[in-house]
């Protein structure tokens, strides 16, 4: 602690005592108000930098010398530690001052202990009137070592648009959260919109990482949760949260917020939006009211270098600061043993997949959604060998097919081979329940997994010897499936079985917008083989998403 100066302390009388001619004009007391405010601002910032930069954990050198020293408590293997050894050491060495300075610290220590025991107290006896949620900033230990200049630029006010394209498990969404609830903390005029294309992603997704982060903080008894309507507000000052998915546009126009304005907007999963015409059009009619913005955009870069978001993400812009991150910049612990296996096997088996879903890297030419494909024909002696059989079913009627599809999944070679199919058009579920049986082999043993939004169809089915279940969906059921499907080392399939397997797979490409960018929605449409692969498939991929 600096020592304190005495201060000279002026009364309104003495102040009369001034001379006329070394007055100030209002002006001038104006600009020196200003120029006051600014420099507390400054000092402020410059405070919370260098109480995040003394809490971060040291280095690995720096821990291994306070190790020697008996020091073995991770949480005291930070910058600050650091300093003290060095002060230390240098008063060991004869610095005077350097001693002076550790007995300071030393008998203040003693004194800051003495008021938090009295503070304890004085908690105690009053704590109805004692308000808990007291907000102190964002600790260095919540934020990977990466966003922490972008957290600095961000109270600096740097820039009014922040990108993070990144892998899996990056934190840059975690971060993002965090963001907004410090912005929401210190800028008491600012509300918040939180926005991804399918609203009924939200309440899982983004509505649950904000509600982390306000609890991470130890400010969820200063907020309220709702989530119909799915918002989050602010007790002491009103400041809401509001939640809306792009595929409604009436909600988006009914948010109103009752004081302030927004201020703060996040695109969660940017690359699912309609491209950068679409976002643009949000921006403008989201952000109003105020000379102070921030955007924040996240994303997992798409495999098609093609993608609008993956060249959104390249183009340069004075506003707009753009940090891409992965799970090699995250303490290992953040992540878990688990993460990081499943991460190594997919690097082991199918290095393209892992770059793109791990390393964010886009690594795809073109638009065609399956890279991965091995389209040939399956001897039958290959096929004899085949042991885990699984069986999907897509309903149809017109135009639209009926289609069948059996497969067979090497789990250790992380291989799919899809051997057999069965497509038509106007027959009834008894009809294609009698062809299953007795022209592709269905006893009552084989389970066949099938669209559930036919319930109807799924129980003919039943009755007729097939032992059929629905498949279980949700919300991110479609895209991650479709992931799965795109991490596997190959799918094998045999165009002589299955001609149309075959060709859906191949032409399969993901959706363009108006200006023929890649967008990275997959189109419904000629993918009937292709969703009764999914459904065949369905106990694989959802064991992994859940």
């Amino acid at each position: 602690m600096l020592p304190a100066h005495n201060c000279e302390v002026v009364t309104v009388n003495e102040k009369n005592l001034i001379p006329q001619a070394h007055k100030l004009t209002v002006e001038e007391q104006s600009k020196g108000g200003k120029a006051s405010a600014e420099s507390r601002k400054r000092r402020k910032n410059l405070k919370q930098k260098m109480q995040l930069l003394l809490s971060l954990p040291a280095n690995d050198a720096d821990a291994t010398e306070l190790e020697l020293l008996g020091i073995s408590d991770a949480d005291d293997m930070d910058n600050e530690m650091v300093v003290a050894k060095a002060m230390f050491l240098a008063a060991a060495n004869g610095d005077v001052k350097a001693f002076d300075r550790i007995q300071d610290i030393l008998g203040k220590s003693v004194a800051r202990e003495q008021l938090a025991l009295e503070q304890k107290k004085f908690k105690a006896d009053h704590a109805p009137q004692i308000n808990t949620n007291i907000y102190h900033g964002i600790p260095a230990t919540m934020i990977a070592p990466p966003f922490l200049p972008v957290l600095f630029d961000i109270q600096d006010e740097g820039h009014s648009e922040y990108l993070f394209p990144g892998g899996r498990g990056s934190t840059k969404s975690s971060f993002v959260s965090l963001a907004i609830i410090d912005l929401i903390e210190t800028h008491p005029d600012m509300n918040a919109l939180v926005m991804r294309q399918v609203a009924n992603t939200l309440r899982n997704s983004v509505y649950a990482q904000i509600t982390w982060a306000i609890m991470q903080l130890g400010l969820e008894d200063a907020y309220t949760f709702n989530v119909s309507p799915m918002q989050i507000t602010k007790k002491a000052t009103g400041q809401m949260i509001f939640f809306s998915g792009c595929d409604d546009p009436t909600k988006e126009k009914g948010i109103k917020p009752v004081v302030g304005y927004i201020g703060i907007l996040w695109l969660e999963e940017l690359d699912q939006f309609g491209g950068e015409k679409a976002v643009r059009s949000l921006e403008q009619s989201a952000i109003r009211g105020g000379d102070l913005a921030y955007i924040f955009k996240s994303f997992n870069p798409p495999k098609s270098a093609l993608n609008w978001a993956n060249r959104y993400a390249e183009q340069p812009a004075a506003s707009r600061l753009t940090m891409r991150s992965t799970y090699h910049d995250v303490p290992k612990k953040w992540l878990g043993k688990v993460f990081l296996e499943i991460a190594e096997h997919l690097k082991a088996v199918n290095p393209t997949a892992y770059e793109n879903e791990y390393e964010g890297k886009a690594n795809g030419t073109g638009g065609s959604v399956f890279d991965n494909l091995e389209i040939r024909e399956i001897a039958d002696a290959e096929l004899a060998e085949f042991d885990f059989i699984l069986n999907g079913v897509d309903w149809g009627w017109y135009p639209d097919l009926y289609a069948f599809a059996r497969c067979h999944y090497d789990a250790a070679r992380h291989t799919l081979y899809i051997w057999d199919e069965f497509t038509c058009n106007k027959k009834s579920n008894e009809e294609t329940a009698k062809i299953l049986q007795e022209q592709h082999g269905i006893t009552a043993a084989d389970e066949i997994t099938c669209d559930s939004a036919e319930q109807k169809s799924v129980g003919d089915y039943r009755a007729y010897g097939i032992a059929a279940r629905p498949a279980e969906k949700g919300p991110e059921s479609r895209r991650y499936s479709y992931k799965w499907l795109q991490s596997l080392v190959k799918i094998v399939i045999d165009p002589v079985r299955c001609p149309e397997a075959a060709k859906e797979f191949r032409e399969y490409e993901y959706e363009r917008d108006k200006e023929g960018n890649v967008i990275s929605g997959y189109p419904d449409g000629n993918d009937h083989m292709i969703d009764a692969v999914r459904y065949a498939t369905n106990r694989q991929w959802k064991r992994r998403g859940q």
